[in-house]
């Protein structure tokens, strides 16, 4: 039997959303062992003089305990 745990965690990007998520799993993978998935649960951008500055992603990302 295998038990998971999920971690909350938020990535930021100039180019996209998708890039966001890319580099937060990424960096999430540096700390964590199998990373199964992730869940992406808000998107958000920051402004600046009226253009987007910056993509955010809030996701939550779910890895196998080992035994």
């Amino acid at each position: 039997m295998s038990v998971a745990r999920v971690t909350e965690l938020t990535a930021s990007s100039r180019k996209s959303f998708e890039d966001a998520i890319e580099k937060g799993v990424n960096r999430a993978n540096d700390t964590l062992d199998n990373i199964e998935g992730a869940w992406v649960q808000d998107l958000k951008v920051t402004c600046k003089n009226g253009k987007i500055d910056e993509f955010r992603v809030n996701m939550k990302v779910t890895f196998v305990l080992h035994k």
